[in-house]
């Protein structure tokens, strides 16, 4: 194992220019890490493993728990989880029983599981004097990470000289705990699923390398080259599994007393290489936008893992059978991620992706990265008068109402209303109606409903039947003969608005049918005065034009499973739209 470190640091006006920023200079309140103390002979630690997950899930991208193994409860059989940093650690907190845990190190002794989680709602409430942020960068073949962390005081530090910490934590390792069966989570057959296990911490020091200036303004940015042990243990020691390891790092005030933590956060992770040209893709994600199209925009990191510049890739994408061909073309520097987008049209359901990268810098390339596609169909309101009107969101909570929230989202992506969680109902299996009322919501216009379970067993079942429905224009859209409270961790509704004078004229077409729905082969308009019937696909393709009748027909039987808009318009110019689905 190697370790090498170098520290830079300056004012950011000056640094900026040179050098990509990981870290945000935007002042921020206080990030939280949870060192929980435990061991696998400890029964009510899996308690304790519950609550700090909990409050993880609670609080994404805000808190980190690490599972630190030492003492009587951790034993050295298979899989040892005890290392030396481990114990001095346990040693330094304060330790009195188990589970126990330093949130935040903002105690002179660890606490119970009972004070994590207020202590960590205190800890996110203040404001931070810096923000943490960073990369690891790991070679598959030789196992070592090029670590950068990076520090920005957006405030003075009340110490003169601060202390960094990187700790290197494992997921899924599976062994034997005691009292397992309490968390069924991590319970499978007997065995138990070991999460965030700190298995090392890369720096000199046990409580942090020193970093300093602490005054607002200060960018300090260290460099850590780190080779990853095969195996972290003695004896029976455990496998370091570079596709479950994950590195946190924090803050401290200072390395005696009351070590209180200013910030935390887990460094982006991606692949590298001392190859010349390695491009690696980070994550293929759907955008998450209310859009009532088949079209979808998704988003990737493309990072150069090698040591030349990379000026262009070739990549294909495949989806539900089709494939598609993209390039892009820059220049990225070494260890440097640029964000790229690309739209492909998506069958309805929930897909399968491929994306291959064919070519980097023009040459023969091969690499792949699996994601998930999804096409949701969507539901559509009747014409609705005006440019807003009102949304009425039922919500029948069951009773664990505490782990329940949503949120509304428009085509930008953006959160325009929000709720829960609600409050925890004392009777078994009982439930609480809420209505959530929102004024003036857009007409003309897609929005994407979200639900959340955190204990991703839904509104529903033994713990309460509970479901959810909507109201736009005072008209039932969404469940209103639906018995769905059983979404799992998390339910969606895509539905579009449409706003009257886009789609009806002023009296041309009334008493207007179009049938069936869902069609087969054959869609028949009836009416009087009608002059054509356009069917459009769900692009906004056209892709059926006929002349009227006052029976008309318009054969179908070619065009694929899916949703289509059906045109009417009359001799006097009025106009009509609606739905069709296509299924056979």
């Amino acid at each position: 194992m190697k370790k090498l470190t170098l520290l830079v640091l300056g004012l950011v006006a000056g640094f900026m220019a040179s050098a990509q920023m990981f870290v945000s200079t935007e002042p921020a309140n206080r990030n939280v890490v949870i060192e929980e103390f435990t061991g696998r002979n400890c029964g009510y630690c899996p308690d304790g493993h519950v609550i700090a997950n909990q409050i993880c899930n609670n609080n994404p991208g805000r808190v980190w728990a690490v599972n630190i193994h030492a003492g009587s409860y951790a034993p050295t059989s298979y899989p040892n989880f005890n290392t030396t940093v481990s114990t001095q650690i346990c040693n330094g907190s304060g330790v009195s029983g188990f589970p126990a845990g330093m949130v935040n190190r903002s105690t002179a002794q660890a606490q119970n599981r009972g004070q994590w989680s207020g202590t960590a709602s205190q800890q996110m409430a203040q404001a931070s004097e810096l923000n943490v942020g960073g990369q690891v960068v790991i070679d598959p073949e030789t196992r070592e990470a090029s670590v950068t962390v990076e520090v920005y005081y957006t405030g003075n530090s009340a110490e003169a000289t601060n202390y960094l910490t990187v700790y290197m934590i494992q997921d899924s390792i599976w062994g034997s705990q005691s009292g397992g069966s309490s968390n069924p989570a991590q319970w499978v057959g007997g065995q138990y699923c070991h999460m965030h296990v700190l298995r090392a911490a890369i720096n000199e020091s046990t409580w942090g390398d020193a970093i300093a200036p602490t005054t607002a303004g200060t960018l300090i940015t260290k460099e850590y080259t780190y080779t990853i042990p095969e195996v972290i243990g003695s004896p029976n020691g455990v496998d370091v599994d570079i596709n479950n390891i994950h590195f946190i790092a924090f803050v401290s005030e200072k390395t005696s007393g009351i070590r209180k933590v200013l910030s935390a956060n887990m460094l982006e992770k991606s692949e590298g290489s001392n190859e010349p040209i390695y491009p690696v893709i980070k994550g293929v994600s759907q955008r998450a936008v209310a859009a009532c199209t088949q079209v979808k925009t998704f988003d990737f990191g493309l990072v150069n893992g090698g040591t030349d510049n990379l000026t262009s890739i070739q990549y294909n994408v495949e989806i539900a059978g089709a494939v598609s061909e993209f390039e892009w073309t820059g220049n990225l520097e070494p260890r440097v991620r640029e964000d790229i987008s690309f739209e492909m049209e998506i069958p309805f359901g929930t897909h399968a992706g491929k994306l291959t990268i064919v070519k980097a810098n023009g040459q023969d390339y091969p690499y792949e990265v699996n994601f998930t596609a999804v096409c949701d169909e969507w539901t559509e309101t009747e014409p609705v008068a005006g440019e807003t009107t009102t949304m009425k969101i039922y919500i029948n909570q069951d009773q664990f109402g505490e782990q329940t929230t949503w949120d509304l989202v428009n085509s930008l992506g953006e959160v325009i209303a929000e709720g829960g969680p609600y409050a925890h109902l004392i009777s078994s299996g009982s439930t609480q109606l809420h209505v959530e009322t929102i004024e003036d919501i857009p007409t003309g216009a897609d929005y994407l409903f979200n639900i959340y379970d955190n204990n991703e067993n839904g509104i529903c079942c033994t713990y309460g039947e509970g479901w959810y429905k909507i109201k736009v224009n005072d008209v039932y859209i969404i469940g209103q003969d639906q018995d769905n409270g059983d979404f799992g961790a998390h339910g969606s509704e895509l539905m579009r608005i449409n706003r009257g004078e886009d789609l009806v004229g002023e009296n041309g077409l009334n008493g207007m049918k179009v049938y069936p729905n869902p069609a087969n082969s054959t869609i028949f308009v009836e009416g009087e005065n009608i002059k054509t019937v356009e069917i459009y696909n769900s692009l906004g393709q056209m892709v059926a034009n006929v002349e009227g009748s006052a029976k008309t027909s318009v054969n179908v039987a070619s065009f694929d499973n899916g949703v289509y808009f059906v045109k009417v318009v009359a001799d006097d110019g009025a106009v009509k739209t609606q739905k069709v689905t296509i299924a056979r």
